[in-house]
């Protein structure tokens, strides 16, 4: 018995010590992968991702041609609906549910680099958002691809297509969200760091997020131009003086590996560094995003220290510390 009562607490404690470090909107530690595309080749189930606190939120990519509702996550789920292409993913459904009791957010990634994406009005993007809330949130229909399973939010990449109804869907969206039984959702869109976004920025303008995952990769003014070329600081201005929430967190997006993107990558030191920097001057600073699950968490170390040196270095961390004394 004695060994049994030994044996529970070890658990609790694992379990008390992995919810210490569950998602919090205010805080400047969380780590952000995308999980789906398996940009590395291969990739772990969701569940795997949420077995320890690296990881904050998973946004699930990509949900990649809308309103024609079509979703794609590599090989992770291959199953659909009878008599439909739409995917259907019980297995995926069940990882979600496991991830959320881990503390976890998991969203929905709307968008991508590729796909068949827009909307022709603001009644249509409206109406989508009705759609989403349905299939994918806290809504009904006979059709939902992780079932019973209620994601957390969306995410909005846009990197291509039209700018029209966007702030018009976030608007509907946030309308079902007030009514929906007292679970908190989240808004989140992962422009590119050239300012104002080419797709995302009017919307960026009028609408609410809660979250901005800034891809510093890709561009002129990502984490390899670091220290001039970094143009954190605009995008923190942004945060203070436009933003629809003044309360909005900004992430610096990075690559995962060398192979995760055509240029901005930096290795776990230097990254550790730049968001040290960012977190002594800015306070919008939310964390850390990284594409994609399957590289930042493969087979080398990269996710893990960014991840470690996010939390030991975070406003949680630096509270609790003030608590103990």
């Amino acid at each position: 018995m004695l060994m049994l009562n030994v044996l529970g607490l070890a658990a609790w404690l694992a379990t008390a010590g992995m919810l210490a470090w569950a998602f919090d909107l205010s805080s400047s530690s969380n780590f952000v992968v995308y999980w789906g595309q398996s940009s590395a080749g291969s990739q772990k189930p969701l569940a795997e991702y949420c077995k320890d606190a690296t990881v904050d939120i998973i946004a699930l990519a990509f949900l990649y041609q809308f309103p024609n509702t079509m979703l794609d996550l590599s090989a992770s789920c291959r199953t659909t609906f009878p008599d439909s292409q739409l995917l259907h993913c019980p297995d995926v459904a069940t990882d979600i549910k496991y991830c959320q009791s881990q503390g976890k957010i998991v969203l929905l990634s709307m968008g991508g680099a590729a796909g068949a994406y827009g909307f022709n009005s603001d009644a249509q993007a409206q109406s989508y958002a009705d759609t989403v809330w349905n299939m994918f949130l806290a809504g009904n229909s006979t059709q939902r691809p992780f079932d019973d399973a209620v994601l957390d939010g969306v995410d909005l990449d846009i990197e291509g297509g039209s700018t029209t109804g966007y702030a018009a869907y976030i608007t509907q969206l946030r309308a079902h969200f007030a009514a929906g039984g007292g679970k908190r959702f989240y808004i989140s869109g992962a422009p590119q760091c050239p300012f104002p976004d080419a797709m995302l920025g009017s919307t960026l303008n009028s609408a609410w997020f809660d979250m901005v995952f800034v891809q510093f990769y890709n561009n002129f003014c990502g984490l390899d131009a670091y220290p001039k070329g970094f143009n954190y600081d605009t995008w923190d201005q942004w945060a203070k003086t436009q933003a629809v929430n003044k309360d909005v967190r900004i992430y610096i997006g990075a690559p995962g590996s060398q192979s995760a993107a055509g240029r901005g990558y930096v290795d776990a030191p230097t990254l550790n560094t730049i968001v040290g920097d960012a977190r002594s001057k800015y306070t919008s600073l939310g964390g850390v995003m990284t594409w994609d699950a399957s590289q930042a968490l493969g087979g080398s170390a990269w996710g893990q220290s960014v991840s470690s040196s996010l939390k030991s270095g975070s406003t949680k961390s630096q509270a609790r510390r003030r608590r103990r004394r």
